[in-house]
């Protein structure tokens, strides 16, 4: 009897031959997978922005080293001029933070440039041009590539009207001249009046800021002689104060307290004369003048 030997598979081969494979595990999306998805047009858009970003910088790179190179200027030039050409040039202008000022003011001294390229675009000159208008306290220009020029801009706040000469000019707080005003248009500001007085702003606020309670009864400042102030209130009276800014603003201090005690305006007087630190001299409306010491005798 002739035996058929038979081969036996070990177990191990057996677990090898039976295992199937395993389903490959689905990639993870990054954080640029996201950043690619929020895009407007996802990838095309990603892969146009890495496009803009390597040209900028390799252009951004040559000009550098042909400046530093020696390369003369006009070679610089028409490099920039070429890099115009491929889509890098002023197109679009953003302006932030613009409020009172005219828009097309800032249009014409962005668009100003012997070039529209975007590298031959002098951002300080920009800004220096901007920073002359009265209205601009300060002025950041940045370039955007492909074709975008970004502008943002602090405005100054109007604090006061000046009259000087028969004009009206709107100030801010330093006195800068902001633009003019007409007089059917006068804002709910002070209003200092004559030569000077509006690089005296900031030393008039200080001073009506001495006594609350008259700063909303005073309708006008006058600045006399480029040394002193005359207040008119809206009842029609006059104060007249002394020279030099303490001075002035303990005389003030003084006729708020008296008012606040005998009530002077309102009463008929038409002016208040303080310029003498120890008497208070007061003209009556048909001419007559009273006079006190330390507020008393009124």
């Amino acid at each position: 009897m002739t035996r058929t030997a038979t081969r036996r598979a070990s177990p191990k081969r057996t677990q090898q031959l039976k295992r199937k494979p395993q389903a490959k595990r689905p990639r993870r999306a990054g954080v640029l997978d996201h950043a690619v998805a929020v895009l407007p047009g996802g990838e095309h858009t990603a892969r146009r922005l890495a496009a803009w970003s390597i040209t900028g910088g390799v252009c951004a790179l040559l000009l550098a080293a042909a400046s530093w190179a020696g390369i003369p200027g006009a070679i610089g030039v028409a490099m920039a001029e070429g890099i115009g050409e491929a889509g890098f040039r002023v197109k679009e202008i953003d302006i932030i933070g613009l409020k009172r000022m005219d828009r097309n003011s800032v249009y014409a001294a962005a668009l100003d440039q012997q070039s529209r390229a975007m590298p031959l675009v002098d951002l300080n000159q920009v800004r220096d041009r901007l920073l002359e208008y009265g209205w601009i306290e300060e002025a950041r220009v940045s370039r955007r590539l492909p074709d975008r020029i970004v502008i943002e801009i602090v405005e100054r706040k109007p604090a006061a009207v000046w009259q000087h000469d028969g004009q009206l000019m709107l100030i801010d707080m330093a006195g800068v001249l902001l633009e003019p005003v007409l007089p059917s248009a006068m804002p709910e500001l002070p209003l200092v009046i004559g030569e000077g007085a509006n690089a005296k702003a900031p030393a008039y606020e200080a001073l009506i800021d001495a006594t609350p309670a008259l700063k909303p009864l005073v309708k006008a400042a006058t600045w006399v002689g480029d040394r002193r102030w005359n207040l008119t209130f809206e009842s029609g009276e006059e104060l007249v104060l002394p020279e030099g800014e303490e001075t002035a603003r303990a005389a003030l201090i003084k006729f708020a307290e008296i008012d606040g005690t005998q009530g002077l305006l309102g009463r008929g007087y038409r002016r208040f004369d303080m310029r003498d630190p120890k008497k208070l001299v007061v003209r009556l409306s048909g001419g007559n003048l009273a006079q006190t010491i330390d507020g008393e005798g009124l």
